[in-house]
């Protein structure tokens, strides 16, 4: 199976429709969504950042071990991450038969990162014993 490679400062986006009520109490329902062109859905996975110059990168030093000449700055969404977006700012694309949008880093308003407390509490919630 393929693998999907995201590039750049780019984020692939899970997105979720409806009104949705996070454990942390951030509420937007669908209308305002609609209205405001803000989508919200899970952070699947992210690109290896933003281009920067490699400042240790020397042309004429043949002596020092080779260096790429850029550098990516990492992005702040995780995967896993919960993210408030803005909707025209994204590419909506099919893989695998499921419905994901690609957005730049900088179309995302807000993150919600799950800490260890609420995929522990997921995971027992999920077990039927």
């Amino acid at each position: 199976m393929p693998e999907l490679i995201i590039v750049g400062d780019r984020v692939l986006i899970r997105p979720e429709d409806g009104e949705q009520l996070t454990k942390s109490g951030l509420v937007l329902p669908a209308t305002v969504a609609e209205r405001e062109r803000v989508g919200f859905g899970r952070v699947e996975s992210v690109g290896p950042g933003h281009l920067t110059p490699n400042p240790e990168f020397a042309e004429g030093e043949s002596w020092k071990p080779t260096a790429n000449a850029v550098r990516y700055l990492p992005l702040q969404a995780k995967e896993g991450d919960f993210a408030y977006f803005i909707r025209k700012e994204s590419i909506e694309l099919t893989y695998q038969e499921r419905k994901y949008l690609i957005m730049p880093h900088h179309a995302i308003l807000a993150l919600v990162r799950p800490t260890h407390a609420d995929i522990l509490g997921e995971l027992l919630e999920g077990d039927p014993d």
